[in-house]
């Protein structure tokens, strides 16, 4: 196959379900003869867990397409976040429609995190994740990402009232397991991230070949010429990709591009 790019998700998809990089993959992207890019929804911020853990970094678009890292220069090549009047329309539309909402805000390219008093607190001691002091602060800057959460909502009905609730003022879109949903400046997907990327790379959509698991990853694995879906993807990613690999816990990523490469 005439690859001369690899994307691939992280959470999910290139790790394991204890988030490490296994030796198997590790071997196999060094091998890898392509680029390999991160195409992720995680924040800047989450970056070094896994970064740690390879010889050398690797190109990044985290938030969905929001923000695009290039760890050689450590420069972000681009960023799009959301203006704060549509963060203010967006959350206003959002409280109206869902009673028990909490929000949260990725703020400052996705280097710091701002959320509501409610939202879990799963990051104690962390300088760059605070609660905000008054409901004004969650949109009084540009933001690469707005989270919503609901307690009691099914994920993906969630994401359903959230996204017609919007409609063409932002995009929404999931990759966690739970009623947690992603929202992103109208345009911007892991898809549009990685499309600009290739482009100023001289790489068509047809020399790559794309990895995922969860809604998230659609757009991206639409776009790309080789869709994979990971054994233990989400079924709307299923439907949609032209192959279906290992799971993540199984070394998919590594197995499915040991063969495609002749490694």
């Amino acid at each position: 196959m005439s690859f001369r790019l690899v994307a691939t998700d992280i959470d999910g998809t290139l790790i394991n379900s204890e988030r490490l990089l296994t030796r198997r993959t590790l071997d196999v992207l060094a091998q890898v003869p392509v680029p390999v890019v991160l195409v992720t929804g995680r924040p800047m911020r989450w970056l070094d867990q896994l970064q740690d853990q390879l010889p050398h970094p690797l190109p990044a678009i985290c938030a969905n397409g929001a923000v695009i890292y290039d760890p050689d220069t450590d420069q972000i090549l681009r960023a799009e976040s959301m203006p704060a009047e549509v963060l203010l329309d967006v959350t206003k539309r959002l409280r109206d429609v869902v009673p028990d909402i909490v929000l949260a805000v990725e703020v400052e390219d996705g280097r710091s995190f701002l959320h509501e008093q409610a939202w879990p607190r799963l990051w104690e001691g962390d300088h760059r994740i605070r609660v905000i002091s008054s409901p004004e602060e969650l949109t009084s800057a540009p933001a690469v990402k707005l989270l919503a959460r609901s307690a009691t909502a099914d994920p993906d009905d969630f994401l359903e009232l959230v996204s017609r609730t919007l409609g063409d003022r932002a995009v929404a879109t999931r990759s966690s397991s739970s009623a947690l949903v992603e929202i992103s400046a109208a345009g911007v997907t892991k898809a549009a991230g990685l499309a600009w990327l290739c482009e100023r790379e001289g790489i068509t959509a047809d020399q790559v070949v794309a990895f995922g698991d969860m809604p998230n990853d659609i757009p991206m694995l639409t776009w790309a010429g080789r869709a994979v879906a990971m054994g233990n993807a989400h079924p709307a990613l299923k439907a949609i990709a032209d192959e279906v690999c290992a799971t993540n816990d199984d070394d998919g990523v590594a197995r499915y591009l040991r063969e495609a490469f002749d490694l």
